[in-house]
């Protein structure tokens, strides 16, 4: 349809499109003027960003699903039965006559709180953490009542969302820290008894006075060992062939003496056999000086290499009693590792225990604290007051939908009602229905078009005379 077949419809159905218009303008603006009035109130809350004094976290009010979740919380069923409690809905007479009415079946809060999701609105500020909450009635005093109600309500179950949780885990971990407290107490007696048994008190610094016993016994032990293992070669040089060669035996001053008068003997007795003969009394005399000589210097070397005998046998003696002081050390030393190692093991379990005592009592006081804490992060910004002026119907809205509306429908029923009585009203009609070019157009002449595409002139040219050819010779 060309943009000239569209205006001469429009042209000629102006009357009809006039009704059409009329009737959806007055029927819009009656409709405005017979609802009833609704006013909206709004109140605001704020989403504090500051990290929590108690639990020190920073709550992440910038994220999109942060704010979702909280919008969804104001418009959870939990909140709005907090407000049919707090507001004491259910008893009114009027509202439970109009729930019976209604059926009366399930829970009248449950009937309820779902009415007032209805005209409940929720709407987070761009870029914001403010949360906008507006409720909508036909009373401005009760929508702003509702409205200061679901802030009221959102605020409480946000503190119990948080506390009910603290709640429980203190509860949990006062049970928790009362075992552990015992693990804590049967760890201390434990190793109160091992001390009281062992009958020491294990610790670094008496293992390092043993260990320095035990140090200086081993090194007392190796200089005996070489102490006595040299006086056992010299007792046995003193009881050998070659005793009279012991230093002991060359240093002593009697055994030189002697050995001098014995050499002096020997010498006058050489003397006196070359002179007089063996058989000569002092010959003989001089033969018994040296045999007392001899003796005396045996006796003296033998009570020299005694000495030597002794003093090994000395020897012996304090390297066995060091060995023994050196196994008895070593064997403290021993138990007392022991007893540390085990003394350590309890101690550890000691340890343990207290670290997860006090792990599980840190715990316990920070969830105390939460349990017992009064506020959230969430604030109230601003109450909801009664509006002065309604917010529905808008008269003037509604009427400037129903003009634009109405033209579409007037427009859409003139092309309806000249799709169903098609005429004639520009030459392209006839060009377009009987495909042949348009001799003359006479002001002011019409033709019909049906729907067999049958072709009549109007009264005016069927009338006229016979030279104007008919419409079969047309078609």
């Amino acid at each position: 349809m060309r943009l000239v077949q569209f205006l001469s419809i429009l042209r000629a159905r102006w009357r009809l499109m006039m009704i059409v218009l009329a009737f959806a303008v007055g029927t819009t603006v009656i409709v405005s003027l017979i609802l009833p009035k609704r006013y909206v109130a709004t109140a605001a809350v704020v989403i504090d960003v500051k990290p929590d004094p108690i639990a020190n976290i920073i709550y992440p009010v910038t994220s999109p699903a942060y704010m979702a979740t909280q919008v969804d919380v104001i418009r959870s069923d939990r909140v709005a039965r907090q407000v049919v409690r707090s507001q004491k809905l259910a008893e009114n007479p009027a509202v439970r006559e109009e729930w019976l009415a209604a059926g009366g079946q399930g829970n009248i809060e449950s009937w309820l709180a779902a009415a007032l999701q209805e005209d409940l609105d929720v709407s987070p500020s761009r870029e914001s953490s403010v949360i906008n909450v507006s409720y909508k009635a036909t009373d401005p005093l009760f929508a702003a009542g509702m409205a200061n109600a679901f802030v009221q309500a959102y605020l409480d179950t946000t503190l119990e969302l948080r506390v009910s949780p603290a709640r429980e885990y203190s509860s949990f971990f006062d049970s928790r820290s009362k075992e552990l407290r015992e693990n804590v107490e049967r760890a201390q007696v434990k190793l109160a008894e091992f001390q009281r048994e062992n009958g020491i008190i294990v610790s670094d610094e008496r293992m390092d006075v043993e260990m320095s016993r035990l140090n200086e016994l081993s090194s007392q032990l190796v200089t005996l060992q070489a102490i006595a293992s040299e006086s056992g070669s010299r007792s046995a040089q003193a009881g050998g062939a070659s005793a009279d060669k012991l230093q002991e035996v060359l240093s002593n001053p009697v055994i030189a003496g002697l050995k001098s008068d014995l050499s002096r003997a020997e010498a006058r007795l050489q003397e006196l056999n070359a002179r007089l003969g063996d058989s000569h009394p002092q010959v003989v005399e001089a033969k018994a000086s040296i045999r007392e000589l001899r003796s005396r210097l045996g006796a003296e070397t033998a009570r020299v290499t005694g000495g030597v005998s002794v003093t090994n046998q000395i020897n012996r003696q304090r390297e066995a009693e060091v060995r023994i002081a050196l196994e008895t050390q070593r064997a403290k030393v021993t138990k007392l590792r022991a007893a540390r190692d085990a003394g350590s093991v309890l101690q550890r379990d000691l340890e343990n225990a207290q670290r997860a005592y006090d792990a599980v009592l840190n715990r316990l006081n920070q969830t105390s604290l939460e349990s017992q804490t009064t506020q959230s992060n969430i604030f109230s910004l601003s109450k909801a007051v009664p509006p002065t002026k309604h917010a529905s119907p808008k008269l003037v809205l509604n009427t400037a939908l129903a003009l634009f509306i109405g033209g579409l429908l007037a427009v859409g029923a003139a092309l309806l009602i000249e799709s169903m009585d098609r005429r004639v009203r520009v030459p392209e009609d006839v060009t377009e229905s009987v495909h042949l070019p348009v001799i003359g157009v006479l002001p002011g002449a019409a033709m019909r078009v049906d729907s067999n595409r049958k072709h009549r002139l109007p009264p005016m040219l069927t009338r006229a005379p016979a030279r104007l050819p008919s419409p079969e010779r047309l078609a």
